[in-house]
């Protein structure tokens, strides 16, 4: 079980390195990881309301809200009423969004190249599948986790 641990440690601060990272190359170029999410999320969805976006990024309405009004302070999107429903709005991508979205993409790009060009393609290769069943068994013990939750509060 040691191992397992020692494991997980290591993938832990592998993450939070090169997130700290990508973090500092990106906002260097003007746009920070995080607001690159909401930025690329934009673009994949296209124009549409806070909601939407909270939904895809798994996070809670008001930290979208929140993520949004900055965005839009910087003129990085805009927000346009809904012409279904007129309590909504609609959250578009502007220009300088993408803009700003294209230039951090470079060194993210350069700095994921260089991080995993330490491996050859079959380290690689085998590094996608290990994670790829960590994934899967994750997201199972997350769907078990809930569905006892919601058997205990029954």
């Amino acid at each position: 079980m040691k191992k397992a641990f020692d494991v997980s440690d290591k993938l832990f601060e592998l993450y939070h390195r090169v997130h700290r990272l990508l973090n500092e190359s990106m906002t260097e170029e003007g746009v920070s990881l995080a607001r690159s999410k909401f930025l690329f999320y934009l673009c994949k969805l296209g124009p549409c309301r806070s909601t939407d976006i909270a939904d895809a990024l798994k996070f809670a309405p008001r930290t979208v809200t929140e993520a949004i009004d900055g965005l839009e302070r910087d003129r990085l999107v805009v927000r346009q009423p809904d012409p279904d429903d007129r309590r909504a709005k609609i959250v578009s991508i502007t220009e300088m969004g993408r803009q700003a979205l294209e230039a951090a993409e470079g060194p993210r790009k350069q700095m994921i190249g260089e991080l995993f060009a330490t491996l050859d393609d079959r380290e690689l290769d085998q590094l996608h599948e290990i994670v790829g069943k960590l994934v899967i068994k994750a997201e199972d013990m997350r769907a078990k986790r809930k569905d006892e939750i919601s058997s205990a509060a029954e």
